[in-house]
């Protein structure tokens, strides 16, 4: 029996059938439509036709409003394990992303205080979708393997930011709505087919993602997801590379096949969850693999420069 569990929010976006074989808790966001809330995220449900519906909405103009997970939340999810004699890894989004990181530091004060005997250990991916999930899954084998807790939090602390996440949109005013992008920026960018190049970053304080770059046209822009593959990548052969779209399913499955091309020894493909996708909107994309670590200085390629000068062990 293992003596702790692992824990990530619903914007991990991990594939259900992961989220069960390899045992991993998911403490889902909600999302609300015209004061109707309901879950980003149901276990056992599937999760394909909730997205494509969603995203569909979107297109026809729903906007959906999103929030944080609150220390109560937290604190209600995990009280079950720590009464159980376990402790708990929570991996978050982001801290640049959302507050929801903030919280579950908080909901570790109040957990630990209420069960002194246990230890919660809140991790802060520096990612989002499937870039957190995919180091949620790291840390599933670490666990599986016989490593502790602490050993687990310190491997997820010490590699987040090799990470590396990069994401297009389709259309840019849910980055306009964010206020990524202005307005003007917005207007201009549709006029003339820019697309924005995003990427996760390496700031060490409340890491996010940021727009690094710009490429002319969808084709240019996935094809700056493939050069950000080929020039960072470390052992493609040998790692889970994921990607995760927001019901552009044809041009995830043609992607997935180029970088099985370049080197990728396994793909897996996801619909983006419906937290964060409600924010970059349908017809995103995004890429997620392990590679060089985002903190060190003047690690962006010549091959990415060339879309736009910036403006940032196998799993189971």
């Amino acid at each position: 029996m293992k003596d702790y569990e692992i824990f990530v929010e619903s914007s991990a976006n991990i594939p259900e059938h992961l989220v069960q074989d390899r045992n991993i808790r998911v403490i889902p966001y909600y999302f609300s439509i015209k004061g109707k809330e309901r879950p980003c995220y149901e276990k056992g449900v599937p999760f394909k036709e909730i997205a494509k519906h969603f995203y569909a909405e979107m297109r026809a103009g729903m906007e959906a409003k999103t929030s944080l997970i609150s220390e109560a939340r937290f604190v209600e999810e995990l009280s079950p394990t720590l009464k159980a004699g376990k402790d708990a890894v929570v991996l978050t989004i982001a801290s640049g992303i959302s507050g929801t990181y903030q919280q579950a530091l908080a909901a570790k004060k109040t957990l630990e205080k209420a069960f002194p005997a246990r230890r919660v250990y809140v991790c802060d991916s520096a990612n989002a979708s499937l870039g957190q999930g995919l180091l949620a899954l790291r840390a599933a084998d670490l666990r599986d393997l016989g490593e502790s807790a602490e050993t687990c939090a310190q491997w997820l602390k010490e590699n987040a930011f090799k990470m590396n996440s990069y994401v297009t949109v389709e259309d840019l005013k849910y980055l306009r709505r964010t206020g990524r992008i202005s307005m003007a920026a917005a207007v201009a960018g549709t006029i003339l087919g820019i697309k924005p190049l995003i990427r996760a970053d390496g700031s060490v304080t409340n890491p996010k993602m940021t727009v690094y770059g710009k490429a002319r046209g969808r084709k240019k822009a996935i094809s700056a997801l493939v050069d950000a593959f080929d020039s960072r990548a470390i052992r493609p052969e040998a790692q889970t590379v994921a990607i995760a779209h927001a019901d552009c399913e044809e041009e995830a499955t043609a992607l997935a096949e180029i970088l099985k091309e370049h080197g990728a020894g396994n793909v897996i493909i996801e619909y983006y969850d419906l937290c964060t996708g409600s924010h970059i909107g349908p017809g995103t994309i995004a890429l997620f693999f392990f590679g060089e670590d985002r903190r060190a200085p003047g690690s962006i390629s010549d091959a990415i420069r060339s879309h736009g000068a910036p403006m940032p062990a196998p799993t189971r």
